[in-house]
């Protein structure tokens, strides 16, 4: 349900707020101070706290979850203390998403912090208002602003959970200390195909211990199954209080289905009772659009490649390498034409770069470029395969990309990815490459979050990349509390136009820096 500056209604939480409320719901009067615990037992409840995400200058997106159906209100303000607050009816609340729901905020000022606070009113007692949960975000500027952000993916992953006797994701802590506009998840926010072991032995000879749920010791098949990743993850304290005051930039990869998956796969795996990879997808894609706070309504139709502008400075193109994958194998036909993208995104993603002012376009990709990442021992799950001549398979689609945006005078292009568990710098060189019509260009890569650290992966010469940096660990499966753990923050400078990146740890340690000047 969507509300514009027409009919936002003021009020305040604690001075009409009743009042209020009751109007959006439709009459009566709304209950929403403070009550003893025996009358909450008989409100509504938000289980999982509040995310927000999507946002643009104007328009945002606010997600909460009830324990039973309820309709969801929305309270809006950019003081702290909620005075002259306005009011934003959201959706009910039911079964049918899982309680979950997205509120669709507009006409809301460019370049401001806002406050908000979600209520959930129950469907058959509108006096009865669950205790409101707070939550902060930042609308994009519609000047040249300085703006920061991070960006990071893989949480849950190769067999390493919550484990609260070391603070749980304690990442999300280090980055919410950068204060970002907001966060760019590339992929892998749950590890559907990953079930958990409440202890894990260490090297050391200390055990690691995971919360486990029940949705987290098997794979997911069911809808119910997928769901329980979600609602797993958002078990964490730290991650709550991150989405709580960090907006989130979402774009899906392989493990909120099953690993390396792509359209059409039948699965030969003895832990998966359905085989079809499109059913597990289309049962996981449902869930991650209940569960994520996009601006896609309908897991249905909704698509998840999308460009979301940060002002004169930046466009974020997020893109979907997954849903229009091709097969894995060898990826080396010498005239496939798609491969990781499909034509009609190609050509959206050729359009909008053609068409944006921005400074800097900032490419979310969920698979790096030049990178070799194999799908057991002969076939190939990302964008290159190792041959490093001329453009085959997969790498084709991004020739015929990159060499479009050097036709149209497209600049100061940089992609941010994850996958690989380690964090990475790439410069992309025509001089050295085999192919060599393009602009050169950066790939910054950043992860885990909280999964097993691997790597570093063999580089390719097709797009002629050079390694300027990498952290990784020895040893394979490296356990979260071995700290190679990371995130990227990108900082743009309103006055010089200048981008920096910083590739930190879990701690929040930077061990990288890179700044870059647009090409005018």
């Amino acid at each position: 349900m969507t509300a514009d500056r027409r009919t936002f209604l003021r009020g305040g939480l604690a001075a009409g707020a009743g009042a209020a409320m009751g109007t959006l719901l439709g009459g009566g009067t709304a209950q929403a101070g403070p009550a003893s615990p025996a009358l909450l037992r008989g409100r509504p409840r938000l289980t999982h706290g509040v995310q927000s995400g999507d946002v643009t200058a104007h328009d945002a997106v606010v997600w909460a979850r009830s324990d039973r159906p309820a309709r969801m209100l929305v309270e809006v303000s950019s003081r702290p203390d909620f005075r002259h607050a306005r009011w934003i009816p959201g959706p009910r609340l039911t079964p049918a998403t899982d309680l979950t729901g997205k509120a669709f905020l507009r006409g809301l000022p460019a370049g401001r912090e806002l406050h908000y606070r979600v209520v959930l009113a129950d469907l058959d007692r509108r006096s009865a208002v669950s205790e409101p949960v707070t939550g902060r975000l930042r609308t994009a500027p519609r000047d040249r602003s300085d703006i920061r952000f991070v960006w990071s993916g893989d949480l849950a992953g190769q067999g390493w959970g919550i484990n609260t006797g070391i603070g749980g994701y304690r990442i999300f802590n280090a980055m919410s200390e950068l204060d970002p506009d907001f966060f760019l998840c590339s992929g892998d926010l749950v590890y559907a195909d990953g079930p958990l072991q409440e202890t894990v032995d260490l090297p050391d000879g200390r055990t690691w211990r995971n919360l486990v749920t029940p949705e987290k010791t098997k794979v997911a098949e069911t809808l119910p199954e997928y769901r329980g990743q979600f609602r797993y993850n958002l078990e964490d304290a730290a991650m709550r209080a991150f989405n709580a005051h960090v907006p989130m930039i979402y774009q899906w990869d392989d493990h909120e289905v099953t690993n390396n998956w792509y359209p059409g796969e039948i699965l030969d795996l003895p832990q998966y009772t359905e085989k079809r990879v499109d059913v597990l997808a289309a049962r996981a894609r449902r869930a991650m659009f209940e569960y994520t706070p996009t601006a896609v309504r309908s897991h249905k139709h909704g698509r998840l490649y999308r460009r979301i502008s940060y002002g004169p400075l930046m466009d974020v193109f997020v893109l979907d390498m997954r849903t229009h994958k091709d097969a894995n194998g060898t990826n080396d036909s010498p005239t496939a034409a798609e491969g990781v993208l499909g034509a009609e995104q190609l050509a959206w993603l050729k359009r909008e770069l053609r068409r944006s002012r921005a400074t800097w376009k900032v490419i979310a990709a969920d698979l790096p470029i030049g990178l070799i990442v194999p799908d057991g021992s002969a076939a190939q799950e990302g964008i290159a395969q190792g041959d490093g001549g001329a453009p085959l398979g997969r790498e084709r689609e991004i020739a015929d990309l990159l060499s479009y945006a050097k036709r149209k005078g497209v600049r100061n292009m940089v992609w941010l990815t994850a996958d690989v568990h380690y964090t990475a710098a790439h410069h992309y060189d025509p001089s050295n490459a085999a192919f060599q019509d393009f602009d050169p260009f950066w790939e910054f890569v950043a992860g885990p979050l909280n999964a097993g650290g691997f790597g570093p992966n063999t580089l390719e010469g097709t797009f002629g990349p050079r390694l300027d940096f990498s952290r990784a660990p020895q040893n394979a499966n490296s356990s979260p509390d071995e700290g190679f753990q990371h995130f990227g923050e990108v900082a743009l400078d309103g006055e010089s136009g200048e981008l920096t990146v910083r590739l930190r740890d879990i701690d929040g340690s930077v061990h990288y820096k890179r700044t870059l000047t647009p090409r005018r």
